[in-house]
């Protein structure tokens, strides 16, 4: 494990804790640590970074606050290498965009550069298990809202369409993007009540959209199918910008 004073000079601005738990983590991949793997004790750890007791655990705190290591107490207790779940990965990344004032425009932005090439990659690629899921997905929507409530759950519904399709990219950089603004795009619905009022040609276009992409991925037509999905995406965005509009004309006039 390299020690702390071979880093670089432009880390001096660094708190010694990041320091060290940076350099763990240069050392896990040069190992080729997986998942399970223990890692050094403590005292292994002072000794190789010549830092005092609190430097190191502090550095250990903050792996396991990013899910990077998990530390388990009693007989065969230790520090170990733990993989971050997309869904946590997601949820320490939504921090981020927490404070930031984000608009439909911003994620549909990306979606309609991102999501038609996910369509096509998929054509003809998934299986009948999966296609079966998205078509059952499409049926817990299949009939307009009839009050606030079912227009909410039904939106949120519509958007895991797009989670499932993430969940199956052979690219996992471009899954976990989709399945992350999805992800945003539903807590930013929720949290702004985007669903309210409830919009019949919002819900039409979607689910006529959704149908009809399955249709192309089930038949092996990718130009078909990114087709599909970028009039899907173009429509949504023209259709969900309107609410965002109208919900921030009707925050202002109370």
């Amino acid at each position: 494990m390299p020690p702390v004073t071979s880093r670089s000079k432009t880390d001096a601005k660094v708190s010694r804790p990041v320091q060290v738990a940076e350099a763990i983590k240069e050392w896990v991949v040069e190992q080729g640590l997986q998942a399970g793997d223990r890692l050094p004790g403590e005292t292994e750890l002072i000794d190789r970074f010549g830092m005092a007791k609190g430097t190191i655990r502090e550095a250990m705190r903050i792996l396991e606050a990013q899910g990077l290591i998990k530390t388990r107490t009693g007989p065969g207790g230790g520090s170990f290498v733990h993989e971050v779940s997309r869904q946590r990965a997601k949820a320490l990344l939504g921090n981020y965009f927490y404070f930031k004032d984000l608009t439909i425009g911003d994620i549909y932005q990306l979606r309609i550069l991102l999501e038609p090439e996910l369509a096509a990659a998929l054509a003809g690629k998934l299986s009948e298990d999966v296609l079966q899921q998205l078509e059952d997905n499409i049926a817990e929507y299949d009939r307009p809202a009839q009050d606030i409530e079912e227009e909410r759950v039904q939106h949120v519904a519509s958007l895991r369409f797009h989670a499932i399709l993430a969940e199956q990219a052979d690219n996992p950089i471009l899954g976990f993007i989709v399945d992350f603004m999805v992800n945003l795009l539903s807590d930013l619905t929720v949290y702004r009540r985007l669903y309210s009022p409830p919009n019949f040609e919002l819900w039409r276009q979607g689910h006529d959209h959704q149908k009809a992409l399955v249709s192309a991925l089930r038949y092996g037509d990718a130009q078909r199918a990114r087709e599909i999905m970028t009039d899907h995406m173009e429509t949504a965005w023209k259709l969900m910008r309107r609410q965002e509009v109208e919900m921030q004309n009707r925050f202002i006039s109370e």
